[in-house]
């Protein structure tokens, strides 16, 4: 089986390294193995599906009336 490095990957994946590394991390690249400090991914591995948050909607948990009180005007206007 052939293998390809972090630069190798990102160049064919069109991602940053550091992007590459975090996957690799968080066990999301089947196959990918840590030699030492190096990560060693399948040639053939498909790239992930990016699963970051694009909605554009992030919610504060805080206890303030304030935050309630938009979090229900926001869940009104949706309906």
């Amino acid at each position: 089986m052939e293998y390809l490095s972090i630069k190798q990957t990102a160049k064919k994946w069109n991602l940053s390294a550091r992007r590459i590394n975090v996957l690799c991390s968080e066990n999301r690249i089947p196959g990918a193995a840590k030699i030492g400090s190096y990560w060693a991914i399948p040639a053939d591995a498909e790239k992930p599906k990016d699963e970051r948050i694009k909605s554009g909607r992030y919610l504060k948990k805080t206890c303030g009336i304030e935050s309630k009180t938009k979090i229900i005007a926001d869940e009104a206007r949706e309906e």
